[in-house]
């Protein structure tokens, strides 16, 4: 009886770091392109002064790795795209988070932000609008492995 309590001790004290990382948005993330959902980069969201915030760290297209943000505006403008924080300001409302802005590096459009995390901590629908939530769209970034993150190109 004692073995099979140390199993189960052993147990429940693997899972619970995984538990406690589900339960936070800050790791890395994969994107997808709108238009082809094909992978297109990672997204390191982190804490910064209580809030969250999210970077460009790597992008699953070579091409994209000497970009700049030309169509952004103030301190992000002209900025390699690669490292450009696009997601700012995020602090957490019961289970959602909002009241920040994310970026689109196509466009230079700034667009308010609201993200929920899955309840297995795995996706993230992150939702960029204007004005009123309903003007907007969604995306599924899904959290990326560790063995997983440094798989995309990166420029750093």
């Amino acid at each position: 009886m004692c073995a099979s309590l140390g199993l189960i001790a052993i147990f429940l004290m693997s899972t619970f770091p995984a538990m406690a990382a589900e339960g936070s948005p800050v790791g890395h993330w994969k994107t997808f392109d709108d238009k082809t959902h094909k992978a297109r980069a990672t997204i390191w969201i982190y804490e910064e002064n209580g809030t969250l915030s999210g970077r460009i760290e790597s992008s699953f297209n070579p091409e994209e790795l000497n970009e700049r943000c030309h169509k952004c505006s103030g301190d992000r403008k002209g900025a390699p795209v690669i490292g450009l924080v696009i997601l700012r300001g995020m602090t957490r409302h019961g289970s959602e988070y909002d009241g920040g802005e994310i970026l689109d590096p196509e466009t230079g459009y700034v667009y308010k932000c609201r993200f929920v995390l899955s309840g297995d901590g795995t996706k993230l629908l992150v939702r960029g609008y204007l004005g009123l939530s309903v003007f907007g769209r969604t995306q599924t970034w899904v959290r990326m492995e560790a063995q997983e993150s440094g798989s995309a190109s990166s420029n750093h």
